[in-house]
């Protein structure tokens, strides 16, 4: 019995720690836009990378901080969806409790989201 657990313990010891997503991204669906967007999972706060082009360098990558509609929201289980329009820049934020949906892209230096919507119920 004490080797079992002596086994037990050392393999619990050695597991790797379960990590929670806390975060999704999802690339633009625009064909020639190399953007990637990022939705923390629980506060719904919206950012945005890509590459760009630096002389002398491969390049650096720019990244847009939340602006207007894209900052935290109340607490919830938020992801990103893609439409598949192949000139969209923007992606959907939708709320997987509530239903709501919000469409964020960057605009000037900032991701931007739209009011969150619900379709109504039927």
């Amino acid at each position: 019995m004490r080797r079992f657990l002596f086994v037990l313990a050392t393999l619990l010891a050695a597991a790797p720690p379960a990590l929670a997503r806390n975060y999704e991204f999802l690339a633009a669906p625009q064909t020639d836009l190399n953007r990637v967007y990022r939705v923390d999972r629980v506060t719904g706060e919206m950012t945005a990378c890509q590459y760009g082009p630096k002389e002398g360098t491969f390049g650096v990558t720019v990244c847009f901080g939340p602006g207007e509609g894209a900052g935290r929201q109340d607490p919830s289980d938020f992801g990103l969806v893609a439409s598949r329009h192949e000139r969209e820049a923007g992606v959907f934020r939708v709320d997987f409790r509530t239903g709501a949906t919000s469409v964020c892209y960057v605009f000037e230096d900032k991701v931007v989201c739209t009011p969150p919507e619900r379709a109504p119920a039927r």
